[in-house]
């Protein structure tokens, strides 16, 4: 796998999103907002700063769930019984998740309340 060619590596990465598209419910929850995020960016013309810092936090939330599936499943694989550190690894990345999430909520709450106040 290593040392591919570009093209190769792109394959890789679109086959990493449609895996966690397939089985992950809250990827595509994120997906699904992300959408209604962008339709709202246009429809409100939000200025390039607003974009920029709203698709940075999205990319950083829909990165860190794939990192946090990636974990998952490699954790799954090595350790398939219960153990609490895996645990706490796995509910740890999944905070990371949440803090992500929480932090573009809040930005884009920032966005609505310079548009709307």
């Amino acid at each position: 796998m290593k040392n591919q060619n570009l093209y190769k590596r792109l394959i890789f990465a679109l086959q990493g999103l449609k895996s966690a598209w397939l089985s992950e419910r809250s990827f595509r929850a994120q997906i699904v907002i992300t959408f209604i995020v962008i339709v709202s960016l246009i429809f409100l013309k939000a200025s390039l700063q607003w974009w920029a810092i709203i698709i940075l936090v999205i990319g950083a939330t829909l990165a860190a769930e794939l990192i946090n599936t990636s974990l998952e499943y490699m954790l799954d694989l090595l350790h398939p019984n219960y153990h609490s550190q895996i645990g706490r690894a796995k509910d740890c990345a999944a905070a990371a998740v949440l803090v992500l999430s929480c932090s573009a909520i809040l930005i884009f709450a920032a966005f609505l309340y310079e548009k709307f106040a």
